[in-house]
């Protein structure tokens, strides 16, 4: 089929930009979910009345149902039709944020951050596959991902934001009823702009019930091992139990993957070099994006002295750092260079934006010391998100769309959790170790003070070190040049 009959006899080309408006919306609610509540957790906390050691639960519950079940997820959308699982996902996920504001206490509010979750894994995975296969077009389609990749970096700081401003002119519970204005006119898009694909007779895959289980258990255990280390430490016997397990169960889904006639995640989408390095690059952004916000955000409101809404303003200039890279990058600088040159340069860059931070101390201003690492951080997660978002999804034959497309958001989240707890641990044993080397030298408020300090600054030399290692491997999984087009029969002309 030509080009051109294609985009005639396609019933999505004719309204494509609409349904990626529906997508990017559905998108940003889930990403900008992940750090919005961050800022209205002490209010949370002063109305409800919970402890400082409960508190992670309300972020936690949320990335172990949302990072656990993401695969299968994707492939439910694949044999159920993802036009279907979109909808349920963005209607349950508007469903559980009103339960949670309206949470009278401790234990509902963290079963509907779970219930959350578990609706963003059926929603984020479906959006991407209808992403895939609605812009087949490859020019049409960079500028696509380049959008969808834009959103995907933005929306933490845009939850930032947005919460400082919920919280201090509303309610923390804002932070939550939020997502129903951003979740029931998406659903409503989606049911008058997508179609239900259909599959022939035979086609439908059976699901793979021992690959759900032991996938599903080892990134729940893999996620929750490392959330536990971050409290009660590495040595803690939950914490060594976990992740045994997870390693165990992810060993055995892999086995399993080789076997089975129908498998939950078919090898062949991740032993791809470009899918495989395009995964890659997107977690390890992820672990070091999601250390940006905790460790920033703390040294801006507690260092620095600026308010929830001040701290939301000052992560602006990366989100426009990254919008200004998404067309360059998907338009121009992807059809031209390929993939490689630019994962590796958003690395890099995102590198030099850690060792800057690096440098911060207690008298440093945010106009020298913090907008410049912003700012290249921005650049370099707009050379990333809008390359790998596109690279990752490049070809994949159109019944796995949907689990290909839950692989990118899974090692976002996972890369996110584990960098998040990772991070945190090494944090608290800086500012620990600190404090007491210097406990004669230094009085109680200098000392707290210079302790936190240390431990952001080691935070973000080891997130530089995360950076490196994962770029370097990403270069070299990934191929020099253009990837060559998917091939006709491999775009399907009507998403599920």
């Amino acid at each position: 089929m030509s080009p051109a009959s294609h985009t005639s006899t396609d019933p999505h080309h004719e309204r494509r930009w609409l349904i990626l408006a529906v997508l990017g919306i559905a998108q940003l609610m889930v990403v900008l979910d992940a750090t919005i509540v961050n800022i209205a957790l002490p209010s949370a906390q002063a109305d409800i009345g919970f402890s400082n050691d409960s508190r992670q639960w309300v972020i936690t519950a949320y990335a172990l149902a949302f990072g656990s079940l993401l695969l299968l997820g994707g492939r439910i959308g694949d044999l159920i039709g993802r036009k279907q699982v979109f909808i349920i996902g963005l209607l349950g996920f508007a469903g559980a944020s009103a339960l949670g504001g309206a949470a009278g206490s401790f234990g509902v509010l963290v079963i509907a951050r779970a219930l959350q979750g578990v609706f963003g894994a059926l929603l984020a995975p479906a959006a991407l596959s209808l992403l895939t296969t609605t812009f087949t077009d490859p020019i049409e389609r960079n500028k696509a991902f380049g959008v969808f990749g834009g959103i995907a970096g933005i929306g933490g700081g845009v939850g930032l934001l947005l919460g400082g401003v919920l919280t201090e002119y509303l309610s923390w519970r804002w932070c939550l009823y939020v997502n129903l204005l951003f979740a029931i006119p998406a659903a409503f898009g989606a049911w008058s702009l997508l179609h239900t694909g259909r599959h022939t007779a035979g086609a439908r895959p059976r699901l793979d019930i021992p690959g759900a289980v032991t996938v599903t258990g080892g990134l729940f255990a893999l996620v929750y091992g490392f959330s536990n280390a971050e409290t009660n430490g590495w040595g803690a016997p939950l914490t060594i139990a976990m992740l045994v397990a997870s390693v165990v169960l992810l060993v055995a889904f892999g086995a399993l993957q080789r076997r089975v006639a129908d498998p939950l995640l078919p090898l062949r989408v991740v032993l791809d070099r470009n899918r495989g390095g395009s995964y890659l690059s997107i977690g390890t952004v992820g672990a070091g994006m999601f250390g940006v916000f905790l460790f920033l955000t703390y040294y801006m409101q507690r260092t620095l002295d600026l308010s929830p809404i001040q701290t939301g303003l000052a992560f602006l200039p990366m989100n426009f750092a990254i919008m200004a890279m998404i067309g360059l990058v998907s338009t121009r600088l992807l059809p031209k260079f390929g993939p490689r040159p630019l994962i590796a340069t958003g690395l890099a860059l995102a590198t030099i934006a850690m060792i800057i931070f690096a440098q911060l101390g207690t008298d440093s201003s945010y106009a020298t010391g913090v907008l410049p690492g912003l700012v290249i951080m921005g650049f370099g997660m707009g050379f990333v998100f809008s390359s790998a978002m596109a690279t990752a999804t490049l070809g994949i034959d159109p019944r796995d769309a949907g689990v290909g497309s839950a692989m990118v958001n899974t090692t976002q989240q996972v890369g996110g959790s584990i960098g998040t707890a990772l991070l945190s641990t090494l944090f608290a044993s800086a500012v620990t170790s600190f404090a007491s080397d210097n406990a004669g030298s230094l009085s109680g408020g200098q000392l707290a003070a210079e302790s936190a300090m240390h431990g952001y600054t080691t935070a973000f030399w080891w997130a530089a070190g995360i950076l490196v290692v994962g770029g370097v491997i990403s270069t070299l999984l990934l191929k020099p040049g253009v990837p060559a087009p998917a091939p006709a029969g491999a775009a399907p002309a009507m998403a599920h």
